[in-house]
């Protein structure tokens, strides 16, 4: 385990000497599962001081930016106020990385014919997409599409499978 630990900080010196002369900030975490018995505690290397300073904020379960669908009423294209804080979040993400590009995908459940539901599908996506544009991203980071009720990830034909196909997916 040594070993392995010692590899790990030489691999992590090594990185941090090729980069460039650009200050950043790199972790690395170890899983210290000592041959003294069953306990084991993980430790963060790295400059920054907060343990999760590595992690990308996307990639963050405790940000907002974690949620990425958004589920509607039925036959509703209002986007609920509970994802209000999550449409800002991500908004202001993509304001401060104008390199992203986000798809909005629109769905319906399976209620409705084709065309309505491909209609309702667009109204959701470009909903959600109007709601960020207050927060100031590019249109041009934004891309919003429907599917209608052609991408169900529930197949069931009750309210709990229709509830979980009537959302837009934040695709990254």
């Amino acid at each position: 385990m040594i070993n392995r630990l010692f590899l790990i900080l030489i691999f992590a010196s090594v990185l941090t000497a090729c980069g460039s002369s650009q200050e950043r900030e790199e972790t690395a975490t170890v899983d210290d599962r000592s041959s003294t018995g069953d306990e084991s505690s993980t430790r963060t290397f790295g400059t920054g001081s907060d343990e999760t300073s590595g992690l990308s904020a996307l990639d963050d379960p405790a940000s907002p930016l974690s949620v990425r669908i958004l589920y509607f009423e039925y036959d509703s294209s209002e986007v609920l106020p509970a994802y209000r804080e999550v449409l800002e979040a991500h908004a202001n993400y993509l304001a401060q990385n104008q390199n992203i590009t986000i798809s909005l995908e629109g769905h319906a459940d399976e209620r409705g014919t084709r065309e309505y539901n491909l209609a309702l599908g667009e109204r959701r996506a470009q909903g959600v997409k109007q709601l960020m544009m207050v927060f100031g991203p590019s249109t041009s980071q934004i891309r919003a599409t429907s599917y209608g009720e052609e991408r169900p990830v529930a197949d069931g034909h009750s309210e709990e499978s229709w509830s979980q196909n009537r959302r837009v997916e934040i695709i990254y």
